[in-house]
């Protein structure tokens, strides 16, 4: 008779969804497993947390440290891009002298992806509008003097709005008019002309090959190119005729185009994703994918992936993956939230948030502790992004310039992913729509001439903020941030620091963009590991200033139209008796 095991493993974590879902990683995090494992009766019980790599066929073993109450704890890095399989073995006193232990009865997998994935800096720019020569189309050959600034502004994603052939069907005008004048170029989000489709570049841009040459150039400056993935047609796109069956058609023989109330896109046509011919429309869109992996592209940012079925993108994801496992797709869902989740559940890499739309320190806290003390931490990486084409918030068009610093450090030090729409950020370009959260002159419908050295530019800031980013590793996670209190409604204070300590950034920030604000910081000096005894030296890594500080309480005055912000290395050694000598 076999024996029945007397163990009990519960509650094993994490685990998204009982297993059905993966929960993400990058090459050199941890993972912590904890686990709840007894027996019946008094005898002791022992846990283990199994671990191997999906190439290795053999189970790794790490005694669990128990917790109290039957709660156990075990944690393994991730040593190489593969995915991961964990599980939970306990034995009782009799299992353990035979090695006969029970296993938990699943097998959780971890997703694990390239550092990209993990930690990136994004810039979006109009490749159209970057011609030398005024009032002319820009092509990927003018673009390619771009990039020198972009990498020493410190971004390593050049990120493409739509770069295929513009329909003229319904092609919208300027400021998203009905009707367009000659000469408009319409949005490039209406993908699909006579001159092709998703797999064909706008012919005013270029050719293959000048795009090709475009991402070669991008990478001999550390930098990757990202393209705008947006299943969506214009009505003259080759599909509409060669495919029927794959978008919706009125009573009256006239195509359904997109509306998202109370705006209309008479400029595009959504994909009917019910189709008769679902097998055909899903191998086409995935060859879409394929055909700009093999020409380099390992980037996608895709448009609107809410208004797709999520066992579209959990397919489409996991075949692609399996051709390039390095591919990164960054969901543009602003959208609900669970159904935000729930694609980054079905395997994209980041996300775009609401941060755009969180203001107070309260809203902040709470935001974060969301993404990053509870489950969601564990799947959905967020890359904050102050704005974008289609989103002026209202901060921004508000609070000049130093609203502007403000986003960009808040972004660059809460996420470690994070974006900006340029040239219009580092210009601080804030020209509204009428009560709306949209740009005035959207570039979305218009060729723009920038000037890009424009007085009261902040690019020497960002900069700034990109190399303080890539110097100190405490700013690569976004879920090891913790607040810290503050007098000051108006002061946002955190601080992030590597598991050892090695590397602790203190951010405080002024929220508010019109007026100085002050009060008194509560610095954790107990989690920092720093003597309440002793002064410690923390430097401004924005201005250089450097200042010592003593005891748990620090004042801080931040003034929004020099300094609305400190980003502090905090050093954990307290200052040598000549250090004083030099800084008086």
């Amino acid at each position: 008779m076999t024996r029945q095991s007397r163990v009990v493993i519960e509650k094993v974590s994490p685990q998204i969804d009982g297993g059905r879902f993966p929960i993400k990683r990058i090459v050199g995090d941890n993972v912590v497993v904890r686990a709840d494992v007894f027996a019946d009766g008094h005898d002791d019980v022992v846990a283990v947390l199994l671990y191997r790599n999906a190439k290795a066929k053999l189970w790794h073993e790490i005694k669990m440290t128990p917790l109290g109450n039957d709660r156990w704890v075990g944690a393994f890095k991730i040593a190489i891009p593969a995915d991961y399989f964990y599980t939970v073995r306990g034995y009782d006193q009799q299992s353990l002298d035979k090695k006969d232990g029970l296993t938990y009865d699943k097998a959780l997998r971890v997703s694990v992806e390239r550092q990209r994935a993990g930690f990136s800096s994004w810039y979006e720019f109009f490749p159209r509008s970057w011609s030398a020569t005024p009032g002319q189309h820009g092509t990927f050959k003018d673009c390619q003097r771009l990039l020198p600034e972009i990498s020493r502004m410190g971004f390593d994603v050049v990120y493409l709005p739509p770069i295929h052939p513009i329909g003229k069907t319904n092609r919208k005008g300027r400021n998203n008019a009905k009707v367009c004048a000659p000469g408009d170029p319409g949005s490039p989000w209406a993908i699909g002309s006579k001159d092709g489709g998703h797999k064909a570049i706008e012919p005013a841009l270029g050719t293959i090959k000048e795009f090709k040459d475009f991402v070669k150039k991008a990478r001999k400056y550390d930098m990757e190119v990202a393209l705008d993935l947006a299943f969506q047609c214009a009505p003259d796109h080759p599909y509409v005729k060669a495919h029927p069956a794959w978008f919706n058609w009125r009573p009256d023989g006239t195509i359904q185009y997109a509306e998202n109330p109370p705006k209309k896109y008479e400029d595009i046509v959504p994909i009917n994703f019910n189709t008769q011919d679902q097998r055909g429309l899903r191998d086409e869109l995935k060859s879409i994918v394929l055909f700009w992996a093999r020409r380099g592209i390992r980037i996608f940012r895709v448009d609107n992936p809410h208004t797709k079925p999520f066992s579209f993108w959990e397919w489409l994801i996991a075949q692609v993956k399996q051709v390039y496992p390095d591919v990164i797709f960054l969901s543009e869902a602003f959208t609900r939230p669970k159904v935000m989740y729930r694609l980054a559940k079905c395997g994209f890499s980041q996300s775009y948030t609401y941060f755009t739309w969180r203001n107070t320190k309260k809203e902040f806290i709470e935001y974060m502790t969301e993404l990053t003390q509870t489950e969601v931490a564990e799947y959905f990486r967020p890359n904050f992004w102050p704005n974008t084409p289609d989103i002026l918030p209202e901060h921004l068009a508000r609070g000049g310039r130093p609203a502007f610093i403000v986003r960009a450090v808040l972004a660059a030090t809460l996420s470690s992913n994070f974006g900006i729409y340029g040239p219009a950020f580092e210009l601080c370009v804030a020209k509204p729509l009428p009560d709306k959260e949209e740009y005035l002159d959207s570039e979305k419908y218009e060729i723009k001439q920038w000037d890009w050295n424009k007085p009261g530019h902040i690019k020497d800031i960002l900069a700034r903020l990109n190399k303080i980013r890539k110097e100190n590793p405490g700013l690569h996670l976004t879920r090891n941030i913790r607040f810290c209190q503050t007098d000051n409604e108006h002061l946002l204070c955190y601080y992030k620091a590597t598991g050892d300590l090695a590397n602790i950034i203190l951010v405080v920030i002024n929220l508010d963009p019109y007026h100085v604000q002050s009060g008194w910081l509560q610095v954790p000096l107990d989690e920092l590991g720093i003597d309440k005894s002793k002064s410690y030296l923390v430097r401004d890594l924005l201005n250089d200033d450097e200042y010592f500080w003593q005891g748990e309480k620090s004042y801080i005055q931040l003034d929004p139209q020099s300094s609305p912000a400190h980003i502090l290395r905090v050093s954990r050694q307290s200052p040598r008796e000549q250090d004083y000598d030099y800084f008086l």
